[in-house]
């Protein structure tokens, strides 16, 4: 199957996005959703959209209503919901049974979070460089309500993540009281990018993404 270019009504507006299939046999679908600063085509996206239909699961990419109408800043968080619920109620119709993963890459993984926080059906919640805080604001955390969440969560963030400072980060999955999985990529920014001193590239960032992510998965798909 070649990929589906879908156009999606939110509410009186309409959004686009892409359903790319699984690279051989499915084992589910993951609607991801984009950053604040990127959009559903952005190269982080197709990026990491590529890598995870390598290990079996379709890959719906789509745009929050701002970057589709190409506005300024970011929707508020309940519009952001609001494009996210009627893109997974699209999936749903098209893909009736198959096992649902949310998330997305920074902002678009809060997104997803607050929705699972808020019960939001779903077999797991797959978060891509979670933007715990602000850069330099620690104070500002954004972890209020992930104790919410009962969903199985897999979130990759990079050690040197300015959004996310891992101490913080541990501090807060310790309040949490689902299956949290954490997986920190060593060397890596809040674009998944490394040094090249590190002697690797941001494909090999990627692919451990995709290793870790296909772990997690077998131990949801039993």
């Amino acid at each position: 199957m070649q990929t589906q270019q879908w156009q999606i009504d939110v509410g009186s507006e309409v959004t686009s996005a892409a359903h790319e299939p699984a690279k051989g046999t499915r084992r589910g679908v993951y609607v991801m959703a984009h950053g604040a600063g990127g959009s559903m085509n952005d190269n982080a996206m197709r990026g990491a959209a590529n890598a995870l239909r390598g290990i079996g699961l379709d890959v719906i990419r789509f745009n929050f209503l701002y970057k589709e109408k190409g506005s300024g800043g970011p929707d508020r968080m309940p519009r952001l919901v609001e494009c996210f619920t009627a893109v997974v109620d699209r999936v749903r119709s098209d893909l009736p049974g198959v096992s649902l993963f949310i998330g997305g890459r920074s902002m678009g993984g809060r997104a997803a979070s607050m929705m699972a926080a808020d019960g939001f059906d779903a077999q797991g919640l797959l978060l891509l460089a979670y933007p715990l805080h602000p850069p330099g604001q620690h104070d500002k955390r954004r972890d209020a309500h992930l104790p919410a969440i009962v969903m199985p969560v897999l979130c990759c963030n990079g050690t040197r993540d300015s959004f996310c400072d891992p101490a913080l980060m541990s501090a807060a999955v310790k309040t949490v009281k689902t299956r949290w999985t954490m997986h920190w990529i060593e060397d890596a920014d809040h674009g998944f990018h490394v040094p090249k001193k590190s002697g690797r590239t941001d494909s090999d960032v990627l692919e451990e993404v995709a290793e870790a992510t296909s772990a997690w998965l077998g131990t949801i798909l039993v």
